[in-house]
């Protein structure tokens, strides 16, 4: 298991961490959350070796192999298949044996290494490099194309093919959703699930970490608590030791300030005295509770906006896309939109399809190739592009930035705005050049905001934003009296702030009939025809090669042999879909008491004596419900890799 006992850390002059004692056991599948700053990326430093305590102690079992995303990538002329094959050292050290073996003719040798080989899965380790190429968002072509013909974000999505590959203990993961789309992400969490190694995984993504994990380790005040459950569970536990240590601490002050009361009033009386010195030795000797403290939330609102056309904008059969020198590039064709006052949209769809495209047209920084494009009178566009941090001016300050779209109003309007989103006092005033992305992206949205949009476009805005920053985003959009189009892989946002779905596929725009659930599994079946169709292919090509001239004869009893496969698969899959069904109803069921539960638990009325046995018997059968709910999900998951394994 991985340990820290009482384990002390500084970088320069700054404590990071300070005694803290946690314990990670293997398979666990942890997420590290807390503030930016807090110290989760020096954490990984440590479990990599880069760092070395400074009091206390750390272990981790000698023999265990970890892996990690690399942040650099290589221009290298090696193809994107080759690279990540990389990733399993093992194997690449027993190819270099065979062709040693081989150069230096000793078949003995090279027998014993081909052996090994066979050992590791080597025949196999194309096949499973691609899958996870293919998961990760690559088309089987892209997979042939050399490394440095990818752009930053496609490399990243590379290193961590090559960390998944590694044949790990122990897998660390930095923030790997920041460059997927939110097919890629669905991928992932179904892959993590079944990784039978130790996770740590950092992310500001709290449905990726309610998918993945079943323990959060939460790093605040110089300590790293571990807590038993994923990010939504960690957050209600979370929320009820607050409340239990404001009403333990507010207890004691009435205690104390009974005995100070004492003191003050008899300590000079002779016949008092000794009950009066009595008191002060029990104040000396009482341990102190410390008032809770939970960080104050930031928080913003959008400005009403100051009209509201109906329709906002109308687009008939327009064909989105650019223009070059060699002619038009067509990316979603045959638009056929009318976006109405007060409507809430989510776009889905792969990377490439032309969401981003789409939403360009919308805002006119994009012109449609043709079609006809209608605005409402008096529309106003606040449009966040996934690039929209590299448009700020580094050298400019937040105020300068907010004075130019606003040049007649008075500076301390000016700064009182800009205080509402955490650009106070100097920060205000200070270059934005060393500011965080996530600083950078809250100043973009404060500039968007200060126009009063009435119809929002906004492409991944949450790329750069922490866990309380895309709280407060959520909210402010659940919130917003205007129009609103939302392109995001964050699912929190998207069920929070949207109420249907369109779905940008094979270039064309057409209404999704579901919510995430329905898309996540309409991915995972995606996924799962197109696993079907390489192995068929192969397959057949395999069978063409054999058979020569023959092979149109053969192809015809394929077919006649794979519809009867597919029969049996379907009275195979009949039972397990009706199990997860089953399992699902039972879900939503508890979800909803859950619900309830936690509501109480978390109300400070709850802790009042009255409602004692109340909170008691609540408490507990939130207990039971939460355990009742992790052994479904275990049921959901198993029913579920059953159904991937028929097919």
């Amino acid at each position: 298991m991985i340990r820290f006992n009482q384990f002390s850390l500084a970088r320069g002059t700054k404590p990071l961490f300070e005694n803290t004692t946690f314990t990670l056991n293997p398979g666990e599948k942890a997420g590290l959350v807390g503030a930016n700053g807090a110290g989760k990326s020096t954490l990984f430093a440590v479990l990599l070796g880069e760092l070395h305590a400074d009091g206390g102690d750390f272990s981790i079992p000698p023999n265990w192999q970890i892996a990690h995303v690399a942040q650099e990538t290589p221009a290298a002329d090696k193809t994107a298949l080759a690279y990540t094959l990389d990733g399993d050292a093992a194997l690449r050290a027993i190819e270099r044996c065979i062709a040693e073996a081989s150069a230096a003719h000793d078949g003995a040798a090279e027998g014993e290494a081909h052996a090994a080989f066979a050992d590791a899965d080597g025949y196999t380790a194309p096949a499973r490099a691609e899958a996870l190429l293919l998961g990760l968002g690559f088309t089987l072509d892209q997979t042939r194309e050399p490394v440095s013909s990818f752009s930053g974000g496609w490399r990243m999505r590379l290193n961590l093919a090559q960390a998944l590959m590694c044949r790990s203990d122990l897998l660390l993961l930095d923030e790997p959703t920041n460059h997927l789309d939110l097919d890629a992400i669905v991928w992932l969490e179904d892959w993590l699930n079944r990784y039978p190694g130790t996770l740590i995984v950092i992310s500001h993504d709290r449905e990726f970490l309610d998918s993945v994990c079943n323990v959060t380790l939460h790093l605040e005040h110089q300590q790293i608590k571990r807590y038993g459950g994923n990010y939504s569970q960690f957050e209600i536990l979370r929320a009820q030791q607050i409340a239990l240590q404001q009403s333990a601490y507010e207890k004691q002050q009435r205690t104390v300030e009974h005995l100070q009361s004492y003191i003050n009033r008899f300590k000079a009386q002779a016949t008092k005295a000794r009950q009066a010195q009595s008191r002060v030795k029990a104040l000396e000797k009482m341990e102190l509770i410390a008032p809770a403290h939970a960080s104050s939330p930031f928080t913003f609102e959008f400005r009403t906006p100051d009209s509201a056309p109906n329709p906002m904008m109308v687009m008939e059969d327009v064909r989105c896309g650019y223009r070059s020198e060699d002619g038009e590039i067509p990316i979603v064709d045959h638009v056929m939109l009318s976006i109405q006052n007060g409507q809430r949209i989510g776009l889905l769809g792969a990377n490439g399809q032309g969401k981003s495209t789409l939403i360009k047209t919308l805002a006119g920084t994009l012109e449609a190739l043709g079609g006809h494009v209608r605005e409402g009178k008096g529309l106003r566009i606040g449009y966040f592009a996934q690039h929209q941090l590299e448009t700020l001016r580094p050298d400019d300050t937040p105020l300068q930035h907010l004075a130019r779209l606003a040049p007649d109003t008075r500076e301390q309007e000016l700064r009182d705005f800009l205080g509402s989103f955490n650009f106070s006092g100097e920060m205000a005033t200070a270059k934005i050049a060393p500011f965080s992305g996530g600083e950078k992206a809250r100043l973009a949205l404060a500039l968007i905001i200060w126009q009063k949009p009435n119809l929002l476009l906004l492409d991944e805005p949450t790329n750069h934003l922490d866990l309380e920053t895309r709280h407060a985003l959520t909210m402010a959009l659940a919130q917003f009296e205007g129009t609103l189009i939302l392109v995001s892989h964050d699912r929190h946002l998207l069920r929070a702030t949207t109420d249907v779905f369109m779905l940008v596929a094979k270039h064309r725009l057409q209404e999704f009939d579901g919510d995430l659930d329905d898309y996540r599994d309409w991915l995972l079946q995606h996924a799962a025809e197109q696993r079907a169709a390489l192995k068929a292919g192969a397959a057949s090509n395999a069978a063409d090669s054999a058979n020569g001239a023959d092979s149109g004869v053969n192809r015809k009893e394929q077919r006649r042999l794979e519809a009867e496969t597919r029969q049996k698969l379907a009275h195979l899959k009949k039972p397990l879909q009706s199990r997860i069904t089953k399992i699902e109803k039972e879900m939503d069921a508890l979800n909803a008491e859950k619900a309830t539960l936690d509501a109480f638990v978390v109300d400070p009325a709850s802790y009042e004596p009255e409602q004692k046995s109340k909170l008691t018997e609540a408490i507990r059968r939130q207990a039971d419900v939460n355990a009742r709910l992790e052994t479904l999900e275990a049921q959901w998951l198993e029913t579920h890799e059953e159904l991937e394994q028929i097919g």
